[in-house]
């Protein structure tokens, strides 16, 4: 377990990300579950097949140096027109991680992958499904609650406190029947549509939250916002 950084809650403002971890369930049977929203959202980014994966920290991990991410992001025009600057400080590299511990384990691989390449909980941004917001929404939210999120769960225990990044997709409650039942179940049609909606709006963040030298300000726009119409 790692040590919780001094002064760690209020340290947001002064860390970029290095680390970022999607969550999910290794296994075809759960490709296309609610629980796996955040491995559908990697493979929509338009750099996706770029990643060069390996096993490693018990998943699958990959690492891309700065400026060629940059140059990726710049080709799908995740900056507009414009070319991303760099801000002063950021690291040589961005690390990518699924956890293939399955969702209750998560931790394991994140705090593993913390330990060795000596990140701070601070600096990574944990991707995740969420049952707290309504499908078509989606928060960027820094340290908090964990909202019965068992990954989120196993991460902070492993990392020792909660004060690191969440990009989370809501993936709405359900109105009967039992949680684990319905987190494992795959996305509606109607779902899957509203997922390919809002995926394009949120890699423009995703972008912006790694290239930031402060993400706490893209808190404002971003810390609930509704991407589609009311799902009926």
């Amino acid at each position: 377990m790692l040590p919780i950084p001094k002064g760690s809650t209020k340290c947001y403002n002064r860390r970029m990300i290095s680390l970022i971890a999607f969550l999910g369930n290794y296994g075809r049977e759960y490709e296309k579950t609610r629980h796996n929203a955040a491995w559908i959202f990697e493979d929509t980014l338009p750099f996706a097949s770029k990643i060069s994966w390996k096993n490693k920290f018990k998943g699958q991990f990959a690492t891309v140096d700065t400026v060629t991410l940059k140059s990726w992001c710049e080709e799908a025009g995740l900056n507009g027109d414009k070319n991303i600057n760099l801000p002063n400080g950021i690291g040589d590299k961005f690390y990518f991680l699924m956890p293939e511990t399955y969702m209750n384990l998560s931790g394991d691989a994140i705090g593993e992958a913390a330990h060795f390449l000596k990140i701070k909980p601070e600096e990574i941004l944990v991707v995740h499904d969420e049952l707290e917001l309504p499908i078509g929404t989606v928060s960027l939210k820094y340290s908090g609650g964990l909202g019965g999120h068992n990954g989120l769960r196993s991460t902070k225990a492993n990392l020792g406190t909660a004060d690191f990044w969440r990009l989370r997709f809501g993936i709405s409650k359900p109105t009967n029947g039992n949680i684990a039942d319905y987190v494992l179940s795959s996305f509606t049609s109607d779902e899957q549509i509203i997922l390919s909606q809002i995926f394009p709006q949120v890699h423009q963040l995703f972008a912006k939250v790694l290239f930031s030298a402060n993400p706490q300000n893209l808190i404002a726009q971003w810390g609930k916002r509704k991407l589609v119409p009311d799902v009926k």
